[in-house]
């Protein structure tokens, strides 16, 4: 049994914060947002990685950074001692204390601590990545999740195929059975959907993936209107609504791991529920 499924049979439905919890003052992607997710009981912290110029890895969703800085800068062709003298601004574009943490500052700040570390946007620096988790001794720490092609497969198997892995579905299933017969540590997968009638959340699909040990990780954030990831069951609905529209109906039909921008609610109210 690997680290998630212990974590799932221990506390019921999971929940991972998107880039941590931030607001105000306070910039997503951050050691500070992420320790505040913690706090409010997330068990995953999701974030996205990227490489600068020479090489080393940091935390930050590039393409964000007039919004996220201020400056209409590309973070990739700068190198490390550029990045390092950043800071991000806040939800008033006016100039925080909070830097861009590098990857490794990330890792040492959670080495040991009860939660795991999903990283993002990083298949194609994936053996960079491995290296560094390596060297702080992190592994079981550690989530992976992309595109199932068979090129970012192929990369997983080589670079790490004793990392836990999630395929990300976008309406219908590519790989399982795939990905079942390769040297990959599948852990789950992320089920992405606009409609109940996609095949993917499917009562039968669903029993299947679970007869297999699957966990199954549904995305509540709501990041474009126009974009549905869980069919409406997202965070606005569970916040501006009820929380059993998004939440609610998320952990009942059967997903282990909810994804969220609003974690202390989230956790709260599956608390309250018993999930």
């Amino acid at each position: 049994m690997n680290r998630l499924q212990e974590m799932r049979k221990k506390r019921g439905v999971l929940v991972a914060a998107h880039r941590g919890v931030s607001g105000a003052n306070i910039p997503c992607n951050t050691i500070a947002a992420f320790d505040i997710a913690v706090r409010c009981g997330a068990d995953i912290i999701e974030m996205d990685l990227f490489k600068s110029i020479d090489g080393k890895i940091f935390i930050f969703h590039t393409g964000k950074e007039p919004y996220q800085l201020g400056k209409q800068i590309d973070l990739t062709t700068m190198d490390s001692s550029e990045i390092h003298k950043l800071r991000l601004v806040n939800v008033d574009f006016n100039p925080t204390k909070h830097a861009i943490n590098s990857f490794d500052e990330i890792l040492e700040h959670f080495k040991n601590r009860d939660c795991i570390l999903n990283l993002d946007r990083c298949g194609e620096f994936l053996s960079d990545v491995v290296d560094r988790v390596e060297a702080h001794g992190m592994r079981e720490q550690i989530l992976l999740k992309t595109a199932p092609t068979d090129r970012m497969l192929s990369i997983i198997q080589t670079y790490a195929p004793n990392y836990m892995y999630m395929p990300i579905y976008m309406e219908s299933d590519t790989a399982t059975e795939k990905i079942r017969q390769m040297n990959i540590q599948l852990v789950g997968a992320e089920l992405v959907f606009e409609s109940e009638n996609s095949p993917v959340i499917q009562s039968d699909y669903i029993y299947k993936m679970k007869n297999y040990g699957l966990l199954l990780w549904g995305n509540a954030v709501l990041y474009n209107e126009r974009i549905p990831l869980a069919a409406g069951h997202s965070d606005d609905a569970s916040m501006i609504e009820a929380p059993e529209i998004g939440w609610g109906w998320l952990a009942q039909r059967g997903f282990d791991i909810i994804q969220t921008d609003w974690a202390d609610q989230c956790c709260r109210y599956l608390e309250q529920v018993g999930l």
